[in-house]
């Protein structure tokens, strides 16, 4: 009875013993394979970026900083999500052939810390950052190597790639001079790029010929004077020069084709446009700029100056 007993208990030992064992070596086999099968982002060490990773953001068109598109409308949802005064400005300034515009630009990006966004600017750096095939980059070369115009589409991707970059989403921007036609503006509304402020400087025709053809060039320091507005010295007078463009037969078509779209694109955005009398001096078109920017608020988009 003692033996048949012990032999009975030396079984049950031995067979739970096997049976762990074998589960071990299951458990074991299991782990190995899904740690095979596990993604290679959850076995790099820390601190290190998955090479997967690292070849998605090479392969996008706006690598420095920029957000997955797939992520960018939730990400720009998001944004409008916050208190209005933690929102970050979004204004589209648009003017005349030399209605100050660019001077009030860099006025604002100072004052409100945004980016300032320039179409041509940006496809100049979308040429160089990426020429692959199907690149934003690759498709705006086409058109610049044959000395064509960029079709609005490849603009407007351009534009909606470049504010979905992190430093857009986080400081709001600027975008100078576009859109520049409805159809440019619709293509942005459809893409659910809403500006918070539309702001357009407003200069009498014949105030914009004078400032066209009053233009020189200095050619060795590559800076820009009036000959009424702020004059070069008497030093340098002998060698400023008029640009090509600084005539008045070329200021007239130039403002016949920004008079042939700006109805068109200030219907656009009728609801959030302030209008400013840019004929006055940089310095007090300035002033008017700032006071309808601090009185545009969220709740009040519409002013004038």
């Amino acid at each position: 009875m003692l033996y048949t007993k012990s032999l009975f208990l030396i079984t049950l030992y031995l067979a739970s013993n096997c049976f762990d064992v074998g589960s071990a070596a299951a458990a074991a086999a299991a782990s190995t394979t899904a740690a095979k099968r596990r993604p290679s982002q959850f076995l790099r060490p820390w601190g290190v970026p998955s090479t997967s990773s690292s070849n998605k953001r090479r392969n996008m068109s706006d690598t420095s900083d920029s957000v997955a598109p797939s992520v960018v409308d939730a990400t720009l949802q998001l944004a409008d999500q916050r208190p209005p005064h933690q929102r970050p400005r979004r204004i589209v300034v648009m003017g005349g052939p030399a209605s100050g515009k660019g001077t009030q630009c860099e006025y604002i990006v100072r004052q409100y810390n945004l980016v300032h966004l320039s179409t041509g600017d940006m496809l100049r750096a979308a040429v160089a950052r990426d020429t692959s095939p199907g690149s934003t980059g690759a498709l705006a070369k086409q058109y610049m190597d044959r000395g064509e115009l960029v079709p609005d589409d490849i603009i407007v991707r351009l534009v909606k790639e470049r504010i979905s970059q992190r430093d857009c989403l986080e400081r709001g921007y600027l975008l100078d001079g576009f859109p520049r036609t409805r159809a440019q503006a619709m293509e942005l509304k459809k893409l659910g790029v809403e500006p918070d402020t539309f702001l357009f400087i407003d200069v009498p025709d014949d105030v914009l010929i004078q400032r066209v053809i009053g233009r020189r060039l200095d050619p060795v320091s590559g800076r820009i004077y009036h000959l009424q507005y702020s004059p070069p010295s008497d030093d340098i007078m002998h060698r400023v020069i008029t640009r090509n463009d600084d005539t008045e037969e070329k200021a007239r078509s130039r403002l016949k084709q920004f008079h042939a779209n700006v109805n068109a694109v200030k219907s656009c955005f009728q609801d959030i446009m302030v209008i400013v009398d840019g004929s006055r001096k940089p310095d007090e078109v300035a002033q008017s700029v700032s006071r309808v920017l601090e009185k545009n608020t969220w709740s009040q988009r519409a002013a004038s100056a």
